[in-house]
């Protein structure tokens, strides 16, 4: 059974950082291209940051460019996302993501072909 945990969320000031964890069991994030996305209430989920399978090729939505960093230790099998530099808009539930490359032959650079979502962690920046 496949399972996506993420932690690591709470209430952050306006400007400050967080670190978000997401602990998978079940599948080998080494031979996945893993992603984060966000929904904020009354939004559409968004996606915000994609890392591929050897770690080499990262990818962030617009929105984030320059405030988020995506990483992972595959020996823990775990995902992060470093969050600098907060900003009120930056309030959402986020949660973490698998790609099979055996399912999606797609482009990396795009946030679609996600086979499996987790449980997510939510953010609240307060200003």
């Amino acid at each position: 059974q496949v399972q996506l945990v993420g932690s690591g969320g709470g209430l952050v000031q306006a400007g400050g950082s967080v670190r978000l964890s997401c602990y998978v069991s079940g599948l080998t994030i080494g031979f996945h291209t893993m992603g984060w996305f966000r929904q904020a209430p009354g939004k559409e989920r968004e996606g915000v940051s994609l890392i591929d399978m050897s770690g080499d090729k990262t990818f962030y939505a617009d929105s984030v460019k320059g405030r988020f960093t995506i990483s992972k230790d595959d020996d823990t099998n775990t995902l992060y996302l470093q969050i600098d530099d907060l900003k009120f808009e930056d309030t959402a539930e986020y949660y973490c993501a698998a790609r099979s490359p055996r399912i999606y032959r797609g482009t990396f650079y795009s946030f679609v072909g996600f086979s499996y979502y987790g449980q997510g962690t939510q953010v609240n920046v307060s200003s």
